[in-house]
């Protein structure tokens, strides 16, 4: 009973997960035309396989950090920074890709059988090139990159906060290698970060005082 009491604040994760999983499912099949997003520079990037290996462990990432700042980290404060962060640009996300079907057509024809070539051939089978704008991986990386970053535990150990970084910048360059996102894709996500960023980080003056709920 004492466990429920303390960790009380994480039952949004669980239910904001199976309202996004479900929508996004009906997203992807739901039959729409989509509208194809390219640039001429995303012809230029070459595709690299062994970037198949950052994009995967971004799902490891993302859960590390949220279960850290869920049950390891002090500050509620904290927590709800991160979680309100992921859930506002998660559900713009939702609400783009349905007002704006989008997708993109850059996958290469896969030849070979190395076991990073038949790990981008399941990543290409399972999920479709579309609902990509913005990128929820480069999203949910840089998002929680800057938690990390502005976590007082974490600035103490500087090989944690490089490491972080260094996995953020290969997540990034991996969704537009494995020709998983367009440059807009990218763009789109950090501007959206910066838009959250301002909602939830940005010290107001007038706002010094916090509300109990987010102590």
């Amino acid at each position: 009973m004492n466990l429920l009491k303390k960790y009380k604040h994480t039952w949004i994760i669980p239910v904001y997960g199976i309202f996004y999983l479900t929508a996004f499912r009906y997203l992807e099949q739901r039959d729409v035309r989509p509208h194809i997003i390219h640039m001429k520079i995303d012809d230029y990037i070459p595709f690299c396989e062994y970037f198949i290996v950052p994009y995967l462990l971004w799902f490891a990432y993302i859960a590390v950090t949220v279960l850290y700042f869920s049950f390891f980290n002090d500050s509620k404060r904290e927590f709800y920074q991160l979680i309100f962060t992921l859930g506002v640009g998660m559900t713009l996300f939702l609400v783009i890709s349905y007002i704006y079907p989008n997708g993109q057509d850059l996958r290469p024809k896969l030849t070979g059988d190395s076991i990073f070539i038949e790990l981008v051939r399941h990543l290409y089978r399972i999920d479709t090139p579309t609902n990509i704008l913005p990128s929820i991986h480069v999203f949910n990386s840089v998002a929680c990159c800057t938690a990390v970053f502005k976590n007082a535990k974490a600035r103490k150990h500087p090989v944690l906060l490089g490491s972080t970084l260094l996995l953020t910048i290969l997540i990034v360059m991996a969704t537009v290698f494995l020709k998983q996102h367009t440059l807009v894709d990218v763009v789109a996500a950090f501007a959206l970060n910066v838009f959250c960023c301002q909602m939830f980080y940005k010290a107001h003056p007038a706002r010094q005082k916090q509300p109990a709920f987010v102590k």
